[in-house]
């Protein structure tokens, strides 16, 4: 299937524009690219309220966004940023962050885990790992009561999502995880590089390339808590939506990923949205199928959240 006609739009404007790619400069730049595509998704509906957070951590501290619905809270989503481990911010999530929180009734922690190459791996797994421990811990101040704690994420945020979710298991009980085209190994091999990575659509293998370089040394790449799919043992993982995009180079290992939980018996749901490209959650409000995809995630998460109640009943 071809990419999206809204979405092929957006790509046609950013190469007559003369766009460079993501790894076509520094981590600065590439920061500053992300950026610009802030005020094309608009200011976001509104929510109950925002919050910026001190979160405690073992390197000190961090910050984070709280968004609180208008209503009482029906659980808390961690959601951990994509970007490679090297870009994006809270400003660059901010619109889908406020989507979640309308859709779901949660409350949505964003947290800004510490970015490579200036603080590179473990330093953000690290945060991560600190910054759910603390939401767990805090959740009846931040929500109002204990409710169920779904953690969430997209490309290397839901690498991070699932990496911490696997280093907090039996001390945080996830009520589920939503990993948006996670990354999850470093094959660039495979077949959905070889038809997605020359550059033409988002995310391409040298940009793949770019981001592992910066985020930690080749003798690091196989540790699990850099790819997930070289766990020995995924069987303690919890519930789990898997979601890829058909022109992704990410789409393989993350669907690869997905089968692995299902045999190790985790209760995973797999959505592949055709069309759809890496990077297209954040187009909710501009592309049918994105939300279209917002909202059966929306739909799952508050699945996750009264499953966690009746379970814990």
């Amino acid at each position: 299937m071809a990419v999206h006609p809204v979405i092929q739009a957006m790509l046609d404007k950013a190469r007559a524009a003369d766009m460079p790619p993501l790894s076509g400069g520094s981590p600065e730049d590439a920061r500053r690219l992300m950026a610009l595509l802030q005020p094309v998704l608009g200011a976001g509906v509104e929510v109950g309220s925002r919050e910026t957070i001190d979160v405690p951590t073992r390197g000190g501290s961090i910050r984070a966004s709280l968004l609180r619905p208008r209503e009482r809270a029906t659980g808390l989503i961690v959601y951990l940023h994509g970007g490679g481990w090297v870009i994006g911010s809270f400003a660059d999530y901010a619109v889908l962050a406020r989507k979640l929180c309308a859709e779901t009734g949660c409350a949505v922690l964003v947290p800004e885990y510490r970015l490579a190459p200036e603080h590179p791996f473990p330093a953000g797994p690290d945060d991560c790992e600190d910054a759910l421990l603390w939401a767990y811990r805090e959740r009846r101040e931040l929500i109002g009561h204990d409710g169920a704690v779904v953690l969430a994420g997209d490309s290397a945020g839901g690498n991070l999502a699932t990496v911490t979710a696997a280093a907090l298991h039996g001390r945080v009980p996830v009520a589920g995880q939503v990993l948006i085209y996670p990354v999850t190994d470093c094959d660039f091999d495979r077949p959905s590089y070889e038809a997605y990575g020359n550059g033409d659509v988002p995310l391409s293998r040298a940009d793949m390339l770019w981001f592992f370089q910066h985020y930690a040394p080749r003798s690091a790449w196989d540790d699990p808590r850099i790819t997930p799919l070289h766990a020995l043992s995924l069987r303690e993982q919890p519930p789990t939506l898997l979601i890829t995009a058909e022109n992704d180079v990410l789409r393989d290992e993350g669907e690869a990923y997905a089968a692995r939980l299902a045999e190790a018996g985790v209760q995973t749901t797999l959505r592949r949205y055709d069309g759809m490209t890496h990077g297209f959650i954040r187009y909710h409000d501009l592309v049918d199928v994105a939300g279209q995809a917002l909202r059966e995630t929306a739909a799952d998460i508050v699945r996750f959240c009264h499953a966690d109640v009746r379970t814990a009943a």
